[in-house]
Protein backbone atom coordinates (compact mmCIF):
# COMPACT_ATOMS: atom_id res chain seq x y z
CA UNK A 1 0.00 0.00 0.00
CA UNK A 2 1.35 3.44 -0.97
CA UNK A 3 1.93 6.12 1.62
CA UNK A 4 -0.93 8.25 0.25
CA UNK A 5 -3.35 5.32 0.10
CA UNK A 6 -2.66 4.59 3.78
CA UNK A 7 -3.84 8.09 4.80
CA UNK A 8 -7.41 9.07 5.55
CA UNK A 9 -9.54 9.84 2.51
CA UNK A 10 -10.80 13.37 3.02
CA UNK A 11 -13.05 13.78 0.00
CA UNK A 12 -14.27 11.34 -2.62
CA UNK A 13 -16.81 11.22 -5.42
CA UNK A 14 -18.08 8.05 -7.05
CA UNK A 15 -19.83 7.96 -10.42
CA UNK A 16 -20.89 11.62 -10.42
CA UNK A 17 -23.31 12.70 -13.13
CA UNK A 18 -24.18 16.39 -13.04
CA UNK A 19 -26.41 18.42 -15.35
CA UNK A 20 -27.01 22.10 -15.96
CA UNK A 21 -30.54 21.98 -17.31
CA UNK A 22 -30.45 19.57 -20.27
CA UNK A 23 -26.65 19.80 -20.54
CA UNK A 24 -24.91 16.68 -19.22
CA UNK A 25 -21.64 18.05 -17.79
CA UNK A 26 -20.13 15.26 -15.64
CA UNK A 27 -20.25 11.70 -16.96
CA UNK A 28 -19.63 9.28 -14.09
CA UNK A 29 -16.58 10.99 -12.58
CA UNK A 30 -14.62 9.28 -9.80
CA UNK A 31 -12.43 11.49 -7.61
CA UNK A 32 -10.52 11.20 -4.36
CA UNK A 33 -7.99 13.15 -2.31
CA UNK A 34 -6.27 11.91 0.84
CA UNK A 35 -4.88 13.56 3.94
CA UNK A 36 -1.79 15.63 3.08
CA UNK A 37 -2.05 14.94 -0.65
CA UNK A 38 -1.70 17.64 -3.33
CA UNK A 39 -3.76 17.09 -6.47
CA UNK A 40 -3.78 19.12 -9.68
CA UNK A 41 -7.15 19.15 -11.47
CA UNK A 42 -6.67 20.11 -15.11
CA UNK A 43 -8.52 20.43 -18.38
CA UNK A 44 -9.39 23.06 -20.95
CA UNK A 45 -12.19 25.54 -20.29
CA UNK A 46 -15.63 23.99 -20.13
CA UNK A 47 -14.46 20.45 -19.38
CA UNK A 48 -16.18 20.16 -15.99
CA UNK A 49 -13.50 21.06 -13.43
CA UNK A 50 -15.50 23.72 -11.59
CA UNK A 51 -18.69 21.67 -11.91
CA UNK A 52 -16.93 18.73 -10.25
CA UNK A 53 -15.80 20.91 -7.35
CA UNK A 54 -19.20 22.54 -6.98
CA UNK A 55 -20.89 19.14 -7.08
CA UNK A 56 -18.69 17.85 -4.25
CA UNK A 57 -19.16 21.04 -2.21
CA UNK A 58 -22.96 20.89 -2.34
CA UNK A 59 -23.28 23.99 -4.52
CA UNK A 60 -24.66 21.90 -7.40
CA UNK A 61 -26.71 18.73 -6.90
CA UNK A 62 -25.47 15.74 -8.91
CA UNK A 63 -28.20 13.73 -10.58
CA UNK A 64 -26.45 10.45 -9.79
CA UNK A 65 -23.41 9.28 -7.82
CA UNK A 66 -22.17 9.88 -4.30
CA UNK A 67 -20.00 12.35 -2.41
CA UNK A 68 -18.18 11.07 0.68
CA UNK A 69 -16.41 13.33 3.20
CA UNK A 70 -14.22 11.57 5.77
CA UNK A 71 -16.16 8.36 5.25
CA UNK A 72 -19.58 10.01 5.62
CA UNK A 73 -22.10 10.10 2.79
CA UNK A 74 -22.67 13.81 2.07
CA UNK A 75 -24.32 13.81 -1.36
CA UNK A 76 -27.32 15.80 -0.10
CA UNK A 77 -25.53 17.79 2.57
CA UNK A 78 -25.45 21.58 2.67
CA UNK A 79 -22.30 23.40 1.68
CA UNK A 80 -21.69 24.69 5.21
CA UNK A 81 -21.99 21.14 6.61
CA UNK A 82 -19.34 19.94 4.16
CA UNK A 83 -17.10 22.91 5.02
CA UNK A 84 -17.47 22.13 8.73
CA UNK A 85 -15.83 18.77 8.08
CA UNK A 86 -12.56 20.50 7.28
CA UNK A 87 -12.86 21.48 3.63
CA UNK A 88 -12.18 25.06 2.51
CA UNK A 89 -13.06 26.23 -1.00
CA UNK A 90 -11.50 29.25 -2.73
CA UNK A 91 -13.84 29.84 -5.69
CA UNK A 92 -12.87 31.22 -9.07
CA UNK A 93 -14.65 34.51 -8.38
CA UNK A 94 -12.92 34.81 -4.96
CA UNK A 95 -16.14 35.75 -3.14
CA UNK A 96 -14.67 38.22 -0.67
CA UNK A 97 -16.88 40.75 1.12
CA UNK A 98 -16.05 44.06 -0.59
CA UNK A 99 -17.55 46.26 2.13
CA UNK A 100 -15.70 44.55 4.98
CA UNK A 101 -12.09 45.46 5.77
CA UNK A 102 -9.29 43.01 5.15
CA UNK A 103 -9.12 42.34 8.89
CA UNK A 104 -12.88 41.78 9.12
CA UNK A 105 -12.84 39.41 6.12
CA UNK A 106 -10.26 37.30 7.93
CA UNK A 107 -11.67 37.45 11.43
CA UNK A 108 -15.21 36.49 10.42
CA UNK A 109 -13.90 33.15 9.12
CA UNK A 110 -11.72 32.24 12.11
CA UNK A 111 -12.51 28.94 13.78
CA UNK A 112 -10.80 25.80 15.03
CA UNK A 113 -10.22 22.85 12.76
CA UNK A 114 -12.10 19.54 12.96
CA UNK A 115 -9.75 18.28 15.68
CA UNK A 116 -9.80 21.58 17.59
CA UNK A 117 -6.42 22.84 16.42
CA UNK A 118 -5.78 26.48 15.55
CA UNK A 119 -2.51 26.28 13.67
CA UNK A 120 -3.57 29.05 11.28
CA UNK A 121 -4.04 32.13 13.42
CA UNK A 122 -4.47 35.73 12.33
CA UNK A 123 -0.79 36.38 13.04
CA UNK A 124 0.32 33.40 10.96
CA UNK A 125 -1.80 34.56 8.04
CA UNK A 126 -0.21 38.01 8.34
CA UNK A 127 3.25 36.42 8.27
CA UNK A 128 2.29 34.42 5.17
CA UNK A 129 0.68 37.37 3.37
CA UNK A 130 2.74 40.47 4.28
CA UNK A 131 0.92 42.49 1.59
CA UNK A 132 -2.32 42.07 3.51
CA UNK A 133 -0.77 43.26 6.75
CA UNK A 134 -0.24 46.64 5.06
CA UNK A 135 -3.91 46.87 4.04
CA UNK A 136 -5.82 45.69 7.11
CA UNK A 137 -8.18 48.66 7.16
CA UNK A 138 -8.81 48.68 3.40
CA UNK A 139 -12.12 47.35 2.15
CA UNK A 140 -11.98 44.06 0.28
CA UNK A 141 -13.23 45.85 -2.84
CA UNK A 142 -10.28 48.26 -2.71
CA UNK A 143 -7.67 45.54 -3.20
CA UNK A 144 -5.97 44.54 -6.42
CA UNK A 145 -6.83 41.20 -7.99
CA UNK A 146 -3.72 39.59 -6.54
CA UNK A 147 -4.40 40.98 -3.10
CA UNK A 148 -7.99 39.75 -3.27
CA UNK A 149 -6.71 36.27 -4.12
CA UNK A 150 -4.35 36.40 -1.14
CA UNK A 151 -7.24 37.52 1.06
CA UNK A 152 -9.55 34.73 -0.01
CA UNK A 153 -6.81 32.13 0.53
CA UNK A 154 -5.99 33.66 3.91
CA UNK A 155 -9.66 33.62 4.86
CA UNK A 156 -9.88 29.92 3.95
CA UNK A 157 -6.81 29.18 6.07
CA UNK A 158 -8.45 30.90 9.06
CA UNK A 159 -10.92 27.97 9.15
CA UNK A 160 -7.95 25.62 9.83
CA UNK A 161 -8.95 23.19 7.07
CA UNK A 162 -7.59 19.75 6.35
CA UNK A 163 -8.25 20.26 2.63
CA UNK A 164 -7.99 23.49 0.63
CA UNK A 165 -9.52 23.63 -2.86
CA UNK A 166 -8.24 26.44 -5.11
CA UNK A 167 -10.20 27.04 -8.31
CA UNK A 168 -8.22 29.03 -10.90
CA UNK A 169 -5.49 29.91 -8.44
CA UNK A 170 -3.74 32.53 -10.61
CA UNK A 171 -6.42 33.44 -13.17
CA UNK A 172 -5.92 36.98 -14.48
CA UNK A 173 -2.96 37.75 -12.23
CA UNK A 174 0.29 39.39 -13.33
CA UNK A 175 3.24 36.96 -13.54
CA UNK A 176 4.96 38.44 -10.49
CA UNK A 177 1.82 38.06 -8.37
CA UNK A 178 1.20 34.58 -9.78
CA UNK A 179 4.66 33.51 -8.60
CA UNK A 180 3.81 34.80 -5.12
CA UNK A 181 0.59 32.74 -5.13
CA UNK A 182 2.55 29.60 -6.09
CA UNK A 183 4.97 30.28 -3.23
CA UNK A 184 2.05 30.50 -0.84
CA UNK A 185 0.48 27.29 -2.18
CA UNK A 186 3.78 25.46 -1.64
CA UNK A 187 3.92 26.77 1.92
CA UNK A 188 0.36 25.61 2.55
CA UNK A 189 1.15 22.21 1.17
CA UNK A 190 4.26 21.87 3.32
CA UNK A 191 2.17 22.76 6.38
CA UNK A 192 0.35 19.45 5.93
CA UNK A 193 -2.91 20.72 4.45
CA UNK A 194 -4.15 18.65 1.52
CA UNK A 195 -4.72 20.74 -1.61
CA UNK A 196 -6.65 20.53 -4.85
CA UNK A 197 -5.38 23.11 -7.34
CA UNK A 198 -7.09 24.13 -10.58
CA UNK A 199 -5.08 26.36 -12.89
CA UNK A 200 -4.16 26.67 -16.55
CA UNK A 201 -0.43 26.72 -15.77
CA UNK A 202 0.04 22.95 -15.88
CA UNK A 203 3.80 23.20 -15.39
CA UNK A 204 3.43 25.18 -12.15
CA UNK A 205 0.63 22.94 -10.87
CA UNK A 206 2.37 19.65 -11.61
CA UNK A 207 5.58 20.93 -9.98
CA UNK A 208 3.87 21.25 -6.58
CA UNK A 209 1.42 18.33 -6.66
CA UNK A 210 1.67 14.59 -6.04
CA UNK A 211 -1.06 13.64 -8.46
CA UNK A 212 -2.65 15.04 -11.61
CA UNK A 213 -6.16 14.48 -12.94
CA UNK A 214 -7.35 15.63 -16.37
CA UNK A 215 -11.00 16.07 -17.33
CA UNK A 216 -12.17 16.09 -20.94
CA UNK A 217 -15.86 16.72 -21.59
CA UNK A 218 -16.79 15.63 -18.10
CA UNK A 219 -14.78 12.40 -18.12
CA UNK A 220 -11.47 11.53 -16.46
CA UNK A 221 -8.86 10.79 -19.13
CA UNK A 222 -5.81 10.75 -16.84
CA UNK A 223 -5.35 10.21 -13.12
CA UNK A 224 -1.79 9.49 -12.05
CA UNK A 225 1.43 10.75 -10.54
CA UNK A 226 2.37 14.30 -11.47
CA UNK A 227 5.82 13.01 -12.36
CA UNK A 228 4.24 10.70 -14.96
CA UNK A 229 2.15 13.61 -16.25
CA UNK A 230 5.24 15.78 -16.73
CA UNK A 231 6.93 12.96 -18.63
CA UNK A 232 4.05 12.70 -21.14
CA UNK A 233 4.25 15.72 -23.49
CA UNK A 234 1.83 14.11 -25.97
CA UNK A 235 -0.79 13.88 -23.22
CA UNK A 236 -0.29 17.54 -22.38
CA UNK A 237 -0.51 18.62 -26.02
CA UNK A 238 -3.61 16.50 -26.70
CA UNK A 239 -5.67 17.52 -23.69
CA UNK A 240 -4.28 20.85 -22.49
CA UNK A 241 -2.65 22.48 -25.50
CA UNK A 242 -4.20 25.63 -26.89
Amino acid sequence: MSDVAAREQLLAARGLHTYYGASHVLHGVDFSVHEGEALGLMGRNGMGKTTLIRSMMGLVRPARGSVVVRGHEMSRATTYAIARRGIAYVPEGRGIFPDLSVKENLQMAARAGVDGRRNWTFDRVMDTFPRLSERLTNGGGQLSGGEQQMLTIGRALMTNPDLLILDEATEGLAPLIAREIWRIVREIRHSGIATVVVDKNHAAVSAITDRTMILVKGRVVFDGASEAFRAAPDLITQHLGV
